[in-house]
């Protein structure tokens, strides 16, 4: 597989990145298969970040005896000084490390500039060798271009895949100018993409894109591993990308959580997007006795709109709710057959 440089960090880097939030959902000893196997097979850039639960613990177990054959990247969503140096401290000796290549703020409310103590806190971070490089992800493009405009960042990790429009090619092109390192989160749209040949290939195209694939199975694993530098757009893929973009338009949910937790408990982002996940995936499964119990309580939306504040996308979510719900029942009662 390709190697890239990532933006003025000079890290040199497998362009098959490992995103490590799913793995929080499989169990210790699988996890730690699919980690060495990831190892094994030559990736070695792992992004994790405090709030993955027990992620950076998984990595911890499966790579501590190979850490300096790696790079490690986390996050921290604190935003407090207080917190910030918490996090840290706790995801040191969760990944079995004096130190991070590379640390990022998660998607806080604001992008701290070079006087905001939480941004101090990093550069001391960085002066106590705690960690080597300063990144910040985000999902709003204002903040992403604040970022990239500040000369402070060294990475910016952003939402990114085939389903992405001009503002997002224009942010890839805008860090290469810069010399930020982009690292693509999402680059399987959130999970309603269901081709990762064609994912790769379109994200293949660009040199200064580092995609992260989030994987928590084996034979994902083993899919994102069998493609390499020639796995290249065909007429065909593009045919199937074209295809993607036109059934699933432009206002969808992609799946992020920022809109939760639910003041009322809905759970907005199963919810939001329904329709989609039960003609994109076998619709059975979502047909069973959990689920409708799950999309009978988007009735309990009170249409508050703090989720509406809380999305990065700007979505009108109570309205994707009652979408969904009505759609839901249309084709649990067969009125709508999905084919």
């Amino acid at each position: 597989m390709d190697r890239m440089k990532l933006g003025k960090t000079n890290l040199e880097v497998n362009k098959n990145g490992f995103g490590a939030l799913p793995i929080q959902r499989r169990n210790m000893e699988d996890s730690i298969e699919i980690l060495r196997t990831a190892y094994d097979a030559g990736i070695d850039f792992y992004d994790t970040a405090h709030f993955y639960t027990d992620s950076e613990e998984k990595i911890g177990n499966a790579l501590g005896d190979v850490r300096e054959d790696i790079y490690l990247a986390s996050k921290s969503g604190a935003e407090t000084v207080e917190e910030f140096w918490s996090d840290l401290e706790t995801s040191l000796k969760s990944m079995k490390t004096d130190y991070l290549d590379l640390y990022q703020f998660h998607n806080i409310s604001f992008c701290p500039k070079e006087d905001d103590e939480l941004y101090q806190a990093m550069l001391e971070a960085k002066d106590k060798g705690m960690i080597n490089h300063i990144g910040i992800t985000t999902h709003k493009i204002t903040f992403a271009h604040e970022a990239i405009e500040s000369g402070l960042y060294e990475t910016l990790q952003y939402p990114f895949s085939y389903l992405s429009g001009e503002e997002e090619l224009e942010l890839v092109k805008k860090c290469e100018e810069h010399d930020v390192g982009f690292i693509a989160m999402k680059a399987m749209g959130g999970g309603l993409i269901k081709n990762s040949k064609a994912s790769f290939a379109y994200i293949n195209q660009f040199d200064n894109v580092l995609p992260i694939w989030g994987i928590q199975k084996m034979e994902e694993l083993n899919e994102f591993l069998s493609y390499d530098e020639n796995t290249i757009l065909t007429d065909e893929l593009k045919a199937d990308i074209e295809k993607d973009k036109e059934d699933l338009g432009e206002n969808f949910c992609r799946g992020c959580g920022y809109c939760m937790p639910c003041p009322e408990g809905i759970n907005i982002s199963l919810c939001a997007r329904m329709s989609l996940w039960i003609r994109r995936f076998p619709t059975e499964p979502n047909m069973d006795e959990k689920t409708q119990k799950t999309m009978e309580e988007t009735l309990n939306c009170i249409e508050c709109y703090a989720c509406v504040d809380n999305c990065p996308y700007e979505l009108d979510i109570p309205e994707l709710l009652k979408e969904n719900y009505e759609d839901y029942h249309n084709v649990l009662s067969g009125k709508t057959k999905i084919r």
